[in-house]
């Protein structure tokens, strides 16, 4: 009997993932609206990368940070989008332990890392809007790498622990994730195993790693909504009430998302609504970034139509 039992808790080779299959006249849709979000989030974030590396002009801790949000965004999608459209394209897809594993430890990384950096860019805005005559001694070189270092080392760890975790329990079937991608919260609902301590430090973890960052950028942007207001010119006051607007948007619709999912691992919500709010942080959020973070900054305008110009200026000799 005890071999019989050994046998079933590790019958479940590979995993099938659901997606939206109850709703088959959706998929085709979806795919297409996914194709199109996936690659121009693609390209949003390329051109980021491609416009800060080139342009010297922009090496400074804003843009660097931006640097480091676009590779962690355009890393974000390929674990997940790929994945997601192919999900989106047949009936029911089967994913092996090991794809499962790597897809769940990159998008904790990438998660964990994207949270970290949010927070760090929130204090470097309000160091530069709140004390413009300290900012070069509170956001020097020094102190930009440390954070920017803190943010990945952050999310490995985060990855390393949480991944390891949930895969050293027994999955003895059933082995159908009602989700679009190998999340936590639907791998672990899967576990033959009393998960209760894991879902203890999940809620913790999940409270550290989103709602500390998140509540550290309100604080910030709170400070920088006061010192917007003492500002004389009302252009100025404008300009800076906008850039913090946009950013606070991307800023909550991805904590939002993230931290309903994640704060309550076993279920809570109905499995189309966890899809949903994980189609909010696992794609809108890499899609939005690039468009909310450089299309209201002249700078990185600028050195597009620089970098263009010098493209168009090859082509004619």
């Amino acid at each position: 009997p005890t071999d019989m039992k050994r046998q079933n808790q590790s019958s479940v080779v590979e995993f099938i993932l659901l997606g939206f299959s109850n709703f088959p006249e959706l998929q085709e849709q979806l795919f297409g609206v996914f194709l199109v979000v996936y690659l121009v989030t693609l390209m949003g974030n390329a051109i980021i990368i491609v416009i800060i590396s080139l342009e010297q002009s922009l090496h400074v801790p804003m843009y660097l940070f931006l640097l480091n949000l676009s590779v962690v965004d355009v890393s974000f999608s390929a674990v997940i989008m790929p994945q997601m459209l192919v999900v989106l394209s047949t009936e029911k897809t089967s994913i092996s332990f090991v794809s499962c594993f790597a897809q769940m430890y990159f998008l904790l990384l990438f998660g964990g890392t994207e949270c970290f950096l949010l927070g760090a860019m929130a204090y470097d805005r309000f160091a530069a809007i709140c004390h413009p005559l300290s900012y070069p001694t509170l956001m020097n070189k020094r102190v930009f790498m440390k954070l920017v270092m803190f943010s990945w080392v952050s999310g490995v760890m985060v990855a390393t622990v949480q991944t390891t975790w949930v895969f050293s329990f027994p999955f003895c079937g059933p082995s159908e994730i009602n989700h679009i991608s190998c999340e936590t919260p639907p791998v672990l609902e899967l576990a033959c195993a009393d998960t209760f301590l894991f879902e203890i430090y999940a809620f913790t973890g999940t409270i550290l790693i989103v709602m500390v960052p998140f509540l550290l950028i309100l604080l910030s942007y709170i400070q920088i909504l006061f010192a917007i207001l003492k500002m004389p010119s009302t252009t100025g006051r404008q300009k800076a009430f906008s850039t913090c607007a946009s950013h606070l948007t991307s800023v909550t619709l991805f904590y939002g998302t993230a931290s309903m999912t994640y704060l309550q691992p076993k279920s809570g919500y109905s499995p189309e609504t966890k899809k949903l709010m994980s189609l909010a942080y696992t794609s809108l959020t890499p899609l939005l970034n690039p468009l909310i973070y450089t299309l209201r900054n002249s700078e990185m305008k600028r050195a597009l139509m620089k970098l263009w110009r010098r493209k168009v200026d090859l082509h004619t000799f």
